[in-house]
């Protein structure tokens, strides 16, 4: 597995020098670059693409909550860790599906900890035992869907969808035989249109087929990640929804 790839973000330059440190003590991170302020943060997110993000709260020209929901939208599988002097905003992380939260000043065991576990989420070495499996859901779905995007219509089987999910600012279709579908609709139109015994919305960025979940396991403070059968791409569950589908299998 190559290094992954993190990016800081904090206006106290002694903070970024703190987990530059931090980071030149753990194999398998490489630091890719540095903002002082959420706006900065942002740009440098959308262009290098990091795999974890370090984020202060309280910045300058935008707050490390605003830039979250942003990346969010970007990319949903980046993995964000908030580093803050301030305990009030944890409730504001969870809204943000926060990897970690660790209040200032915190120990380097603390955030060498919080890298391991990363590295282990991203490196899919989480051990089999902690995986919550999910039995077969419900039967062939059949119909067509017509899909709108730039290149005209494409018609694309609702049993072939495997994922819809949030990417680059626009909803993006994976399908079983390998297809991929950008379209104009919002995830919110895709879940309506989605036959709802089949496809559920597990996370603000992803709808997922029940019929191909392959397993689901720990990701972060208040996330699973869930694996499908079929495609390399995966999606997040939040803490509430897998209870509402472990509910559903009952």
């Amino acid at each position: 597995m190559d290094d992954l790839r993190v990016l800081i973000a904090d206006d106290d330059p002694g903070m970024r020098l703190v987990l530059r440190k931090i980071l030149g003590k753990v194999e398998g991170f490489t630091l890719i670059g540095e903002a002082q302020d959420g706006k900065a943060a942002l740009e440098m997110a959308d262009t290098l693409r990091p795999d974890i993000l370090f984020l202060d709260v309280e910045m300058p020209e935008m707050t490390g909550i605003e830039c979250a929901r942003v990346v969010q939208d970007m990319n949903p599988a980046t993995i964000i860790i908030f580093a803050t002097a301030h305990d009030t905003y944890m409730g504001d992380a969870f809204e943000v599906y926060a990897f970690d939260y660790m209040v200032k000043p915190f120990k380097v065991e603390r955030v060498m900890q919080t890298l391991l576990r990363a590295r282990d989420v991203l490196s899919r070495r989480m051990p089999p035992e902690e995986s919550k499996k999910i039995p077969a859901a419900s039967p062939v779905i059949k119909g067509r869907m017509m899909l709108h995007h730039r290149g005209g219509i494409s018609f694309v089987d609702l049993n072939d969808i495997l994922l819809v999910q949030r990417e680059d600012r626009t909803t993006v279709i994976y399908t079983a035989d390998g297809g991929r579908y950008v379209t104009s609709d919002s995830l919110s139109d895709m879940e309506q249109r989605l036959p709802q015994d089949a496809f559920f919305r597990c996370h603000k960025s992803y709808i997922i087929n029940l019929n191909h979940i392959k397993d689901i396991s720990p990701y972060g403070r208040w996330t699973y990640v869930v694996r499908l059968e079929g495609i390399k791409q995966d999606a997040l569950i939040t803490h509430e929804k897998y209870d509402e589908l472990e509910n559903m299998f009952r």
